[in-house]
């Protein structure tokens, strides 16, 4: 298989340089990186990375890695870990390529991949179970919903970034939950688990109002073992945040939540257009960035450093701003900035107590920070109609003129979504518009395919693609849709079903770290019954049932005579009734001449 070699992108890069800086030099590091995007966007990075001695870790030492979480690893026999909360959709045409090159982003809602150390599949099946278990109640999640129907085991998706021992007997497993809402009960344990917890240094910034409100946010944690080349080992545990804000979204107060319209002497207007008018108005896009500052931005200011952070001089990059130099900064004055040569990456020094701000005045530029064009462009949803068959399109782009693009395409569906894979077929766009239909051997290199069982575990299917330069392949095929017992069907069942999105790996040996590209969910309608029918059924029921009782108990009960026979036995009934009143009052009166006696 060709491996594609791709130039490093500047802001990417600059997330990639302090990432795999030196991790034995310190044993805390934390840091904050700021790139206004197109759109009136604002994407903030925060990075926490702290080291254990792998001694301690086994001696059940903690210090900056959490005891709660590292003894559900050890319980768990869990060498690597690497867990993601994600909401929203990066707009990869508009703001460029992700953060850390997609390696920390995870698929809508929850994604969850791990190495157990285990003799066998059924051992490691067992400790994963216990793993999402106790990841769910620590993060206060729905991870106890990941079973055998939503676990998969990728063969060339993933691999693992820790130095591991070759004695290990490591067991991949992957787990999605597409339909978690990620929120606030999710950020709180995150927090905990930092040595600051949010009292001191950049995690200051975190509010869930903010965080939640954001148009993309994904939240990681990945443990590992590293080794330096001396033979130090360290188990390794960064945390990640990062988020796209709407900076003119973020900027309204709390107390004024409902954005209303702009006044019409605050409208800038494109006048140019033949249809403009005193009440037509077509918006000017501003060309010089909008004003913005931390604290309006997060509505609080950054609470100094975290004492706990290393002191080794890389603390000076503890919060970088990307924008062009020219462009001024304000500062709290107990910061120090350093400018970097690139031209755009500048970087502050925070004081160890006092608070920090950031303010950027709207100003004209002349110059803009670049962002470069994703490394491949991909889309996937489901095509066409009727409650028992559909299909699937996926579209891949290359945006190079020169180079093809080789990647790894990773798939888990649901048991109920039956794929034919005789049916795939591909078909090539190439840079004169045209399309043509192709074997989809010339596409897909490798293929692994392994079927679902119902309701036992899903479909894994896996495939090596590769993409000519400036063209565009979509790859189809059909599949079936299943018919649950009404017992599986959610209360929201008219809502549909999640389908996981899809994983991308770009093999590239450019990057230090992979690249990886996740696809949106997508929503499955099933044929649904209506619910309403069984209650129907046993009210119609109860009904038949009554009538039936009524009529059979009648007719055994109820004694059938004729006229005179019923008049004979009324005057009798009459007759005992009188007879037993004057007996009763004989009785009465003999006991009480008994008494006077």
């Amino acid at each position: 298989m060709t491996v594609l070699s791709i130039l490093s992108l500047p802001f990417v890069a600059l997330l990639l340089s302090l990432w795999n800086s030196p991790v034995i030099a310190s044993d805390y590091h934390e840091n904050l990186l700021l790139q206004p995007l197109p759109q009136s966007s604002l994407l903030a990075s925060f990075n926490f990375r702290s080291n254990t001695s792998q001694q301690s870790f086994d001696q059940q030492h903690f210090r900056y890695l959490p005891r709660a979480l590292g003894q559900i690893l050890q319980h768990a026999h869990t060498k690597e870990l690497h867990l993601r909360f994600t909401t929203g959709r990066w707009d990869a045409e508009s703001w460029g390529p992700r953060p850390w090159n997609g390696s920390k982003e995870g698929g809508t809602g929850v994604e969850l991949w791990a190495w157990i150390d285990a003799p066998g599949d059924d051992e490691a099946f067992a400790k994963w179970i216990t793993l999402t278990q106790s990841l769910s109640g620590l993060f206060c999640a729905s991870l106890n919903f990941v079973d055998s129907t939503r676990t998969t085991r990728p063969v060339v998706s993933f691999e693992p970034t820790g130095d591991h021992s070759v004695a290990d007997e490591l067991h991949l497993l992957h787990g999605t939950l597409p339909g978690e809402v990620v929120c606030t009960e999710n950020l709180t344990p995150f927090l905990k688990l930092l040595p600051c917890k949010g009292k001191a240094g950049i995690s200051t910034l975190f509010d869930g109002h903010k965080l939640f409100d954001a148009a993309w946010q994904s939240m990681s944690v990945d443990i590992q073992p590293v080794c330096s080349p001396e033979g130090e080992c360290v188990v390794q545990i960064e945390q990640t945040v990062d988020m796209v804000l709407d900076i003119d979204r973020s900027k309204r107060p709390r107390s004024n939540p409902i954005p209303r319209p702009v006044p019409n002497d605050q409208l800038v207007c494109d006048t140019s257009k033949p249809y403009h008018a005193d009440d037509t108005c077509y918006p000017l896009e501003k060309m010089n960035d909008k004003a913005w500052s931390l604290t309006e931005i997060f509505g609080r200011s950054l609470t100094g450093v975290c004492p706990l952070a290393d002191s080794d001089g890389s603390s000076e990059q503890s919060v970088c701003l990307r924008v062009p130099h020219e462009r001024g900064v304000f500062i709290s004055e107990a910061a120090e900035e350093f400018k970097k040569e690139d031209g755009f990456t500048r970087c502050f020094k925070l004081a160890p107590s006092t608070s920090f701000d950031l303010s950027i005045p709207q100003q004209p530029v002349n110059t803009e920070v670049p962002l470069d064009e994703p490394v491949l462009h991909a889309e996937r949803t489901i095509v066409g109609h009727g409650q028992e068959r559909g299909g699937m399109r996926i579209i891949f782009g290359n945006p190079s003129n020169t180079s093809a693009i080789d990647f790894i395409y990773f798939e888990s569906l649901p048991w109920f979504l039956r794929p034919y894979i005789h049916t795939l077929r591909a078909t090539i766009t190439e840079s004169n518009g045209l399309p043509r239909e192709i074997p989809a051997s010339d596409i897909i290199k490798e293929t692994y395919y392994r079927p679902a069982i119902d309701r036992e575990r899903g479909t894994q299917l896996e495939l090596a693609l590769s993409v000519p330069a400036a063209s565009t392949v979509t790859l189809t095929y059909d599949f079936e849709k299943a018919i649950l017992r009404y017992t599986e069907y959610p209360p929201d069942a008219n809502r549909g079903f999640n389908v996981a999105p899809a994983v991308i790996r770009i093999l590239d040996t450019a990057h230090n770290a992979p690249v990886y590209i996740r696809s949106t969910s997508l929503l499955l309608q099933l044929p649904t019954p209506d619910f309403s029918m069984p209650y129907n059924v046993i009210i119609l029921t109860s009904t038949v049932i009554a009538l039936a009782f009524g009529t059979v108990f009648n007719i055994l009960v109820r004694r059938v005579v004729s006229l005179t026979e019923a008049e004979a036995l009324g005057a009798q009934s009459l007759k005992g009734k009188l007879l037993g009143k004057l007996v009763a009052l004989r009785d009465r009166f003999r006991g009480k001449d008994t008494k006077v006696e």
